[in-house]
């Protein structure tokens, strides 16, 4: 029945635009009904929110809000968090240039940087990043272009081998 709701809810409202107030502060969507072609806004204050407020747990707790919920499926994620992020940066006295700044480098992905090595809040924006990215370029089963099944070639010149694999080290295996 959740299921039905939410796909239900897709299929007729399509989000616009999203953002944050900060006095109070609220999440702000504006969408549009798709069933009535009307323009809405929608403002869900953020109670209880403060520059200690665990944003995970937050999410979850508007996820769960019965009036809320329906808005709150239809946003990514990474975007949901970023925009608690802000709200939650600007709480705690930093600018809002100062978090844009903030959120964009966190968001942006670097393949040379060790993510092994960052604290728990950035490898968590990072993996929400990942996989929005993933799932914008995923190809299922009905589009377009989706092949079944696609062999490729490789090089094999260019395999480096490695003492620690090879069979001949191991007679184990």
């Amino acid at each position: 029945m959740d299921f039905y709701m939410t796909f239900t809810m897709a299929e007729t409202l399509e989000i616009l635009k999203c953002g944050v107030k900060f006095d109070p502060p609220a999440l702000v969507l504006n969408y549009k009904d798709r069933k009535t072609g009307k323009l809405r806004q929608r403002s869900m204050p953020l109670r209880n929110f403060n520059k200690n407020t665990g944003i995970d747990h937050f999410m979850e707790d508007l996820k769960s809000n019965p009036r809320h919920s329906k808005f709150i499926r239809l946003l990514s994620p990474a975007q949901l968090v970023r925009l608690l992020t802000i709200v939650k940066d600007k709480l705690s006295g930093l600018s809002l240039e100062a978090s844009i700044a903030r959120n964009d480098a966190m968001d942006s992905l670097n393949p040379e940087e060790n993510l092994n090595k960052v604290d728990p809040e950035t490898l968590q924006r990072k993996k929400l990043v990942m996989d929005s990215s993933f799932e914008k370029k995923r190809k299922r089963p009905g589009d377009p272009d989706f092949q079944y099944n696609i062999e490729v070639e490789f090089d094999t010149a260019a395999v480096e081998t490695s003492g620690w694999d090879s069979d001949a080290s191991n007679p184990d295996f």
